[in-house]
């Protein structure tokens, strides 16, 4: 059995995002290799509670690198820049406790997981003699800006600099760039991020989404002869996830098909809902528009069941784990096909549109939702192909992807 050691700042058995992430991979890849991950200590009691219940805990070993609240704070803030130099500090100290696991225990592979952007490549990669993996990695590349149109000028303003501090950092950012030479393999998030590594640095990049699916026997609903159809959208208001092109999409099915519903997922609690809110008096439609505002997750899933097309309009992301839980509970996605969506939906089990403009993309996805309103059979058959999606979209699949990764270098190694 392969000995890994992990980096992953953040692990969680009961958090999505970034310390969902860790805690998938980790626990998954526990069932084929042993895994000794370094982990910051916000979750601590709940990882150990977490990890009794699992038939591989024999294979996980947890080790902790604490940081004060203050700090854990300013990383949850996500524009909160000095958190940045905390994490430095805590990689540096990770290090330190890496060569002492190494030290004690025979380590065939080291693995960078997350954070998972490239700014992010920790400083286990300066460990020379075992083999460095470092990935998925996310971020490269920049944010089109063609649906900054009636954005607040703050908006434009922080989508443009990021443009450009990614441009920049992307190419010349050394920390980054002197681990992307050390690894002996690195896997990309999604297709723009491979392309952009393939390019620019190195042609061996391996594509490999950060996210998967549990499979799940949902027992498939009947909604063919619903009067109402039921559009789901759920994410952040903010700009990357254009929640306004779903509502102006909504106003042009809305006079084809009266009974539309659309079901807005997300935390109300900022300005942008009260200009979305007007919008949709404007355009006509608050009869149309459900705010369902923050729920738990598992009445997330339950609208998921209960809805005909899952609507997800974001324009800039890693692999949104949102995705694979629409499939997961069999409900058909409508989307833009960029970024780690347009790698994980396919025709079997969505529509995916191009990126254009504000103006366009609401007319193309009017355009893609009506198609499945007026051919209930091509809906219903895109919710039983889920079930063979989730397969292939497994975490078990994807960690035999990884083992497999594993072996091919060590044995290249050898050689």
């Amino acid at each position: 059995m392969i000995n890994v050691l992990i980096n992953a700042y953040a692990v969680s058995p009961n958090w999505g995002s970034e310390p969902g992430l860790g805690w998938n991979w980790v626990t998954n890849l526990a069932k084929y290799c042993n895994v000794y991950v370094i982990t910051e200590g916000e979750w601590k009691q709940e990882i150990e509670a977490a990890v009794e219940k699992l038939p591989q805990k024999d294979n996980l070993h947890f080790y902790y690198n604490p940081l004060p609240d203050r700090i854990r704070k300013m990383c949850w803030n996500q524009g909160d820049w000095r958190f940045y130099k905390y994490y430095r500090q805590w990689q540096e100290k990770t290090l330190t406790i890496a060569k002492e696991i190494i030290a004690n225990n025979q380590i065939d592979v080291i693995h960078q997981l997350n954070m998972i952007g490239f700014r992010e490549p920790g400083s286990l990669w300066k460990i020379n003699g075992i083999p460095f993996i470092w990935g998925p990695v996310g971020g490269y590349g920049w944010t089109t800006l063609k649906y900054l149109s009636g954005q607040p000028i703050s908006v434009k303003t922080k989508a443009i600099l990021k443009n450009i501090l990614n441009i920049i950092q992307g190419k010349f950012y050394s920390l980054s760039n002197n681990a992307m030479k050390r690894a002996d393999c690195v896997m990309a998030a999604n297709s723009n991020v491979y392309n952009y590594i393939k390019r620019n640095f190195r042609e061996d990049v391996v594509l490999l989404n950060e996210t998967g699916c549990y499979v799940k026997n949902i027992p498939l609903s009947e909604n063919e002869n619903n009067q109402v159809f039921n559009i789901l959208w759920v994410g952040k208001f903010d700009y990357r996830k254009q929640l306004e092109l779903a509502i102006r999409t909504v106003s042009q099915l809305e006079g084809a098909y009266p009974f539309i519903k659309l079901n807005i997922v997300g935390d109300k609690d900022n300005f942008t809902y009260s200009r979305l809110s007007e919008l949709c008096s404007t355009l006509n439609i608050e009869q149309n528009v459900v705010w369902h505002g923050k729920i738990p997750n598992k009445e997330v899933h339950q609208l998921m069941q209960e809805s005909d097309v899952f609507l997800f309009t974001s324009i800039d992301e890693g692999t949104p784990h949102v995705i694979l839980e629409s499939i997961q509970n069999n409900l058909p996605i409508v989307c833009f096909d960029t970024c780690g969506q347009g790698d994980v939906v396919n025709d079997s089990v969505g529509i995916k549109i191009p990126l254009s403009n504000s103006s366009q993309s609401p007319s193309d996805f009017a355009r893609a939702i009506l198609s499945l309103i007026n051919n209930r059979k091509r809906l219903n058959q895109m919710r039983l192909n889920c079930s063979l999606r989730q397969r292939e979209l497994s975490w078990d699949v994807k960690m035999k992807k990884v083992v497999g990764i594993y072996n091919s270098i060590l044995q290249n190694t050898k050689e």
